[in-house]
This record gives C-alpha cells, structure tokens and sequence, in this order.
C-alpha cells in the first residue's frame, strides 16, 4: 500500500507540474483528492488495517496528502500571477471620475435640526410628543372646553374608539405636549417640541393636511411679553441670519390670555416694503401669547403661581421664506427636482 501512495504521489506532482491552466488544475485536484479519488479510498480503508499497519500507512498518506496540496497551492498561485492581463486592468489615473450622486437630508429636516440648535444655545430642551393625542391634551387642557366654538378653528382628524373610551385624534398642534410636560417637571422650564401635525383641510399652495410645527414655552414666577419679544427676535435674526425685528397684533386663542399675532420684517426687503410682503414692510409668522391661567390649572399648578409664554410656528413657513419657496406641497411631493436643490 505504501508503494501505491507513493505511485500516486508521483503521478500527481508530475500532473500537477504540467497544468496549463487553472481549469487543469481544478480537474486534476478532483482526480487525486476529490471524494471518489484513489488517495481517498485508501485514507478510508486505514480503519481496515493492523494497528501497525494503519500507523505506518496513515502517516505516510498524512505526509502525501499534505505535499500534494502544498504543490497544488504553489502552482495555482504561479498560473493566477501568468493570467493576470496588466494591460487590460491598468486605470488611467488623468481620466476624471464619475460623479458620485450622494443623498442628503430634506429640506424640512435640515431646518428644524438648524432650530433646535438655535434653542438649544438659548437655553431651550427639545422634547416630543405622539402623533396620536387624547382629547384631553389636545383640547381640554388647553382651555378648549367640549362646546367652546374655537374647536372650529381646526378640523380634526378622530380616530375610531371604543365606547365608554376617551376620543383619540391625530393632533392638531404641537401646543399638545404643553400640560403633559408640565405634569411632570416644575418651573422654571423652557422647551420647544418640533414635531408633525394633522388637519382636515383642503390643500393649496399655503396649506397642507399634514404640516410641521414647532412649539415654544417658557414658564417661571416672571416671564413677560418682553421675554416673548426679546427671544422671537433672537431667534429669528440668528435663523435668517440678518437683523430681524419683531412686531405682536392683539388676537385671540384660548390657551394664551393676552393673544397675539406674530409679523417679523420682512427678509427681503428689510422692512421698506416689496411684492414679497405686498408693500407691508412685514411678514405674518404665526400665534404668541402669555399662557393663560386655566392651562397651568390643568396641569396642576396653582392658579397665578407662574407665568409663561408659548408660541407655535409651522416649519414649511420657515423653509419657504429662508428658500424663496411658492408651493408648501412641494415639501411632501416626491418630485426630486426640488429635493435635490437644497
């Protein structure tokens, strides 16, 4: 038997030395190693053996098996590196490359990243709130009573629940998070909750079913409109990146007593007038006021122990006066055209 190892020793190392080719060598791995080859049927014939025997044999077909596949190794290396075509794989290191396409955030995202950075240098911590809002949190706690007619003001998308269940809504403002958070934490505080919201209204270029918001509270024992005021500015001179002054019209919602309108002069034209703010010098933002009593009651501060003031922005109103954007449906399409501008 050892002179039948050494036999096939010798036939493969001179095989192996002739191989043309990696196909050849492949084909000649499977005749002299492969499952059915002779070299295996004698490795699986050892346990058939005298002890002595199987000692002497197993380690010479050991030692074989080893130098077979040693050369076979050596030889494919040697018939990979003649394979090669250097000529046909060299790279022309003068030819310009291609353009990678690389995505990047979306617009809306970049600029409520760009608020909450502002806030965040102010002092401000950023919070969220469900999408899905209890009535409670979403009306009641905001002074919105069941038959108050300011429910009217925003038509609302109701969720089906079980009867006997408090109604579930998809909320319609930000301004929901107000009372859950101060449930939990005692004043002073300062937040703002950026975060979508949900109105049944028709679409146009200035509105939208599924919009953003961000909302703003600071509550303390002094707060005043001239926090309001101070702040807004700040905020919005470091967001536009210009001096930007700030200017309240008495309104009225009924979670802020007193209630104001939110103009800032215009970013165009500085305030002088144009066709961006129809010769107004100013530009309407959104609501303001001092937070009224009942909220804080609602959640669980005594009544006149604190003072606060609350603000609520839409982020596309933001994004289409900093980018000279006309169309708020644009921000939701999928019309890659805009999202790659910015």
């Amino acid at each position: 038997m050892i002179d039948k190892i050494n036999s096939i020793k010798n036939g493969a190392l001179n095989s192996i030395e002739k191989a043309g080719s990696l196909d050849d060598l492949e084909n000649l791995k499977i005749k002299y190693l492969g499952r059915k080859s002779e070299f295996t049927n004698i490795l699986k014939s050892l346990k058939d053996l005298p002890e002595e025997q199987r000692r002497t044999v197993g380690q010479q077909s050991n030692a074989t098996k080893k130098a077979i596949e040693d050369v076979f190794m050596q030889k494919e290396q040697e018939l990979k590196a003649k394979s090669f075509d250097f000529a046909a794989e060299k790279i022309d290191v003068t030819m310009p490359a291609k353009k990678m396409r690389r995505g990047h955030l979306h617009m809306l995202t970049q600029v409520r990243n760009e608020i909450e950075d502002i806030f965040t240098s102010m002092g401000f911590e950023t919070v969220e709130g469900p999408e899905i809002e209890t009535e409670f949190y979403n009306f009641d706690a905001l002074n919105m009573p069941k038959d108050h007619p300011a429910r009217d003001m925003q038509d609302t998308f109701w969720l089906k629940t079980e009867k006997g269940k408090e109604r579930l809504a998809l909320r319609t403002q930000t301004s929901a998070a107000q009372v859950k958070y101060m449930e939990k934490h005692e004043p002073p505080l300062r937040i703002i909750v950026p975060g979508k919201c949900f109105r049944r209204e028709a679409t146009d270029s200035t509105h939208e079913h599924t919009f953003y918001q961000f909302e703003a509270l600071m509550v303390g024992e002094d707060i005043n409109v001239g926090n309001l005021k101070y702040i807004a500015q700040e905020f919005f001179s470091k967001f536009f990146k210009k001096d930007i002054k700030v200017r309240l019209r008495p309104s009225y919602f009924p979670f802020t007593e007193p209630s104001f309108e939110f103009d800032i002069s215009c970013t165009v034209c500085g305030g002088k007038g144009c066709s961006a703010c129809r010769n107004a010098g100013w530009l309407e933002i959104g609501g303001a006021g001092m937070v009224n009593q009942n909220v804080f009651i609602a959640a669980g501060y005594k009544r006149n122990a604190y003072q606060g003031l609350a603000w609520g922005f839409g982020l596309e109103r933001l994004a289409m006066m900093k980018y000279k954007v006309t169309e708020i449906r644009l921000f939701h399409g999928s019309d890659l055209r805009f999202i790659k501008q910015f």
